[in-house]
């Protein structure tokens, strides 16, 4: 079980209204966000890297095999093969989407960790304001990070899938498409 799995806030007692402290919320919280995506962006740069990595050597690989001459050697099912795996990994890809989820966990667990920063040291957004007011603007913050995040996961794995079914059958334009059917 993954480190930031271990403390669910929905395995623990319901809390009464406002008496979370700050030190419960940035480790029952944040620390458990921030965990979680660091391991997922990690996770999804490693799969993106090695798919892109075989579909570059796969591609380049093709047309010197085609080319090659060795007698009493068929080289057609090996580039068969390899061509296959180069369109199942970019197929994946356009599935999968890892190249955004890395860069979206990525830069979420970089807020996350200059919101924390800024908040304990009481600067940038935090300078100057009291401590109970910069407390529930911190929260504030890191929640609609997180939502924020969620929020572009979902329209990433949706958005580029529609578009490719819709790329499939419709003329996809940067421009204006009115009066285009």
């Amino acid at each position: 079980m993954d480190n930031y799995e271990k403390k669910n806030w929905s395995d623990q007692k319901p809390r009464k209204f406002g008496t979370m402290t700050q030190e419960e919320y940035i480790e029952e919280r944040l620390n458990q966000f921030r965990a979680w995506y660091d391991v997922k962006a990690t996770r999804a740069k490693k799969i993106y890297q090695r798919m892109r990595t075989l579909t570059v050597a796969g591609g380049a690989a093709v047309p010197v095999l085609i080319n090659l001459e060795v007698e009493g050697f068929d080289f057609n099912i090996i580039t068969t093969l390899i061509s296959l795996l180069v369109v199942v990994l970019v197929s994946l890809e356009s599935v999968f989407h890892f190249r955004e989820q890395w860069k979206n966990y990525r830069a979420t667990e970089q807020l996350l960790a200059k919101e924390y920063f800024n908040y304990v040291t009481a600067e940038g957004y935090y300078r100057n304001k009291e401590e109970n007011g910069a407390f529930l603007d911190f929260v504030d913050r890191v929640e609609n990070a997180i939502a924020s995040e969620n929020a572009s996961t979902l329209n990433v794995m949706t958005t580029i899938s529609e578009q490719k079914t819709q790329g499939s059958t419709q003329p996809v334009s940067a421009g204006n498409n009115k009066g285009q059917s």
